[in-house]
């Protein structure tokens, strides 16, 4: 017990120094707890992708060491299960290139132009209920989207009410289904690259005359240009690797696709199909799932590396 001036008595504390030291001490040690859990998370992300690499890539060395990768990169006829087996995997790409195409030429525009609704126009309690709305659309299962191209887009918007000469089949069905799936992807990534635009940028502009359909095409959207790529390559990733919607409504004929009417099986159509067949595991047969699933590993990778390297270039920080 101490004695005040005025004679009381008050009970003794610790030193002024013990609280800080002991609340600065606990702060390190969550700090480094929590270091020590973000580290684990990256490695293991990394322990993912490179097991998911060397589970391709051990199958695909068997495949090579029996068929060679010349044959198999520029081969035109893709026959892997019959009697007279043929490995070229030039069909699977044009249908995958064909469908990857139409559905970037449906969501580019809409998912952009989305995104500049959004960003620059749209109030913002009008933004908080059309965003949500928005990206209900990725949620919504691949396999639904892949009956509604079938039953709906092919049969009756492109053979009955426009009357085009397709089959059953065609990548034009499957790739403007799959460009209206990509849609949210791409509006929403956008439209947060172009709201972290900062506001004095777009009232510099109107200072200077502009309207705000000036201000969004020519100040916010070349500011934005780096995310605005990034979901545009994310868009193309998750097109380029659709399964669902190719295997039910691009067809399964293995074929060089010269028009957007034509059938074709894409590289994922094909893993989707023949996984579900009664190859032998060990076979060529069966070793083709990992060739055509580690040739679009690598194009996955080298589009994603190429979209780092523009982004990290035309990156703007304010």
């Amino acid at each position: 017990m101490t004695i005040t001036s005025a004679g009381t008595r008050r009970p003794t504390t610790r030193s002024d120094g013990e609280a800080p030291v002991l609340f600065t001490a606990r702060r390190r040690w969550s700090e480094s707890v929590i270091k020590l859990v973000l580290r684990l998370a990256a490695i293991l992300t990394i322990a993912t992708t490179v097991g998911i690499l060397i589970a391709l890539v051990i199958p695909s060395i068997s495949f090579f060491s029996e068929v060679s990768i010349i044959e198999f990169l520029f081969g035109t006829r893709w026959a892997p299960r019959f009697a007279q087996a043929s490995f070229g995997v030039v069909p699977l790409i044009t249908a995958t290139l064909w469908t990857t195409m139409i559905a970037l030429i449906v969501a580019v525009p809409l998912g952009l132009g989305a995104a500049i609704l959004l960003s620059e126009y749209a109030h913002p309690r009008l933004r908080k209920i059309l965003k949500p709305m928005l990206e209900i659309l990725a949620g919504v299962p691949t396999v639904v989207y892949g009956f509604f191209a079938l039953q709906f887009v092919q049969t009756t918007v492109l053979r009955e009410w426009l009357g085009l000469p397709t089959q059953a089949f065609s990548v034009l069905s499957a790739g403007l289904v799959m460009g209206v799936m990509i849609v949210p992807t791409i509006a929403s990534l956008a439209e947060d690259a172009m709201s972290s635009v900062p506001s004095a940028l777009r009232q510099g502009s109107a200072a200077l005359g502009a309207n705000r359909m000036q201000t969004s095409l020519r100040v916010v959207f070349p500011a934005a240009l780096s995310g605005i790529v990034a979901a545009v390559v994310l868009g193309i990733s998750r097109a380029v690797g659709e399964t669902m919607i190719v295997a039910i409504a691009a067809g399964n004929q293995a074929q060089i696709v010269a028009s957007p009417l034509d059938q074709g099986q894409t590289m994922t159509g094909f893993i989707a199909n023949a996984a579900l067949g009664d190859s032998r595991v060990g076979s060529l047969e069966y070793n083709t799932l990992f060739a055509v699933g580690l040739l679009l590993f690598l194009l996955t990778m080298l589009i994603n590396a190429i979209s780092i390297g523009f982004v990290r270039r035309y990156r703007e920080v304010y």
